[in-house]
């Protein structure tokens, strides 16, 4: 019987999953998080074979952080997202980062639950209403330039400071906010970091 480590940041979203899966033969939760630090230590003191992981989880870290910290500390188990998010980039994004399924969470309960028996059995799923990941998505374009300037823009240093790193003017690092929100699709700079922290582009690429 699989046992799962359910992590989301919103309790009452834990306790529907949980419910779920307790009501259906064959899974048993044995632990809850709601922070990756909470995660990591469940993980650590469970040894859970499955984890459910949502990527917002607040401020203290993106999920897409978590899901590499998980895949490289216990590798034999089994990680699935668990998402309000269905952009193919993040998608792309979670399995190079080691989940073994992506589903969102307007999937109907029997296709995430056959789905999960399926990734115990060895397979990588994604939920039907998902398109297929692109790896030559906007999100995954980004050079290694664009994401020290966007890791720069989203610093909370001054302009000034992050352009003379950079080695720009601060007139050409504004032009390089205007390309990315354009690229990220995004409407405003708060945008901008939301985008970036769940979509983990502010971490490199393995």
């Amino acid at each position: 019987m699989p046992r799962i480590l359910l992590i989301d940041d919103h309790a009452m979203v834990r306790e529907g999953f949980r419910r779920l899966l307790e009501e259906t033969d064959g899974f048993e939760v044995v632990a809850e998080a709601g922070t990756p630090g909470e995660a990591l230590a469940a993980a650590r003191a469970h040894a859970p074979d499955l984890a459910l992981v949502d990527l917002s989880l607040g401020a203290e870290s993106s999920g897409l952080v978590l899901l590499l910290q998980l895949h490289e500390s216990f590798p034999k188990m089994r990680c699935v997202v668990l998402s309000m998010h269905d952009d193919p980039a993040l998608v792309l994004r979670a399995l190079e980062r080691g989940a073994q399924g992506f589903f969102t969470k307007a999937v109907a309960a029997e296709e995430l639950l056959e789905g999960l028996r399926r990734i115990m059995q060895g397979e990588r799923v994604l939920s039907s209403d998902l398109a297929p990941p692109n790896s030559h998505g906007p999100a995954a374009a980004l050079t290694q330039r664009e994401r020290e300037t966007l890791r720069g823009l989203l610093s909370g240093l001054p302009p000034k400071v992050v352009a003379a790193a950079l080695g720009i003017s601060d007139k050409t690092l504004y032009r390089h906010r205007a390309n990315l929100m354009e690229k990220l699709g995004a409407r405003h700079p708060g945008e901008l970091a939301q985008i970036a922290r769940e979509r983990g582009l502010l971490v490199d690429p393995d």
